[in-house]
């Protein structure tokens, strides 16, 4: 078993198909499948089940591929130790909440690029659940966001405080206290997002029943509220994003504290000259936020 058959049987594993692997990988699909073929021989196991032109990774593959991961992560970590310059290059797979990425992100990822022009960035959303999971498996480098988890393998690091904002349409009368939204509908993220339990412990502190219809987009989410149709909890960042163009203002309450986000890497890596140089600056620029 060597290095090459890892990236090979990876490959065929997140592109679902050897020829797919081939075209990222730059060689003929019959190496790949003879590749495969002799390391499940040295391995004395199926990690593939072949259903005609399709492949299905079996139980054993699921579990060389935990390690596959780990170790050639380890194998990209030990090239950047080993390089005798310590400007930033290489690959940074960042991810973040849609929040974040929508609202604050943005400029600190421009700001990098002018800062670091030899990092190929590869910049994701998801939900903080997916994040946390991408980031301990090696599939992400570092993400932003805006609760936390005991996963062993991550370290946090405070990134900045975000404000919460009461969206809602011009039109949609006063809103000056909890009970003022009685009776309308409130469009937030599904179950697990902070925004949403920081919405929802205000709300039972003051005894307001409403009715929080769940939308995993925040385009969404302003689509709805722009139009009339009910109100919304935001963070400050993404509010000041759309405030000019999102037909919407903003309410804030003293009750409702800012929410603490988080970036986030893996415990077990170092060594990343990107990843801390993006660390370093996400903090600087976010610290008067």
């Amino acid at each position: 078993m060597d290095l090459s058959q890892l990236k090979m049987f990876k490959t065929v594993v997140e592109q679902g198909s050897i020829a797919k692997a081939s075209g990222l990988l730059h060689c003929v699909p019959s190496n790949i499948t003879n590749r495969i073929r002799l390391l499940e021989s040295e391995l004395g196991v199926s990690l593939f089940i072949r259903k005609g032109r399709g492949l299905v990774i079996t139980p054993s593959g699921e579990i060389l591929l935990e390690y596959a991961r780990k170790i050639l992560a380890y194998c990209q970590e030990a090239r950047r130790a080993l390089e005798p310059s310590s400007e930033p290059g290489g690959v940074l797979r960042i991810g973040a909440i849609e929040s974040a990425a929508t609202g604050r992100l943005p400029a600190v990822l421009s700001a990098f690029h002018q800062n670091c022009p030899a990092v190929q960035m590869q910049f994701s959303t998801g939900t903080w659940q997916q994040l946390v999971s991408d980031v301990a498996e090696h599939k992400l480098d570092c993400a932003v966001i805006a609760t936390k988890s005991d996963h062993p393998d991550i370290t946090y690091v405070n990134a900045h405080k975000e404000s919460l904002i009461l969206i809602a349409s011009p039109y949609a009368g006063k809103i000056s206290i909890p009970q003022d939204l009685e009776g309308k509908r409130v469009y937030m993220w599904p179950h697990g997002c902070p925004y949403r339990q920081a919405l929802e412990r205000w709300l039972n502190q003051h005894q307001v029943p409403v009715d929080i219809t769940s939308i995993a987009s925040y385009g969404t989410i302003l689509g709805c509220v722009s139009s009339g149709a009910g109100v919304s909890l935001v963070p400050a960042g993404f509010f000041e994003q759309f405030k000019r163009t999102g037909n919407i203002r903003g309410y804030t309450f003293n009750q409702l504290p800012p929410v603490q986000n988080y970036f986030i890497k893996n415990s077990r890596i170092d060594l990343h000259h990107a990843r801390n140089a993006f660390e370093t600056l996400l903090r600087a620029e976010l610290n008067e936020v």
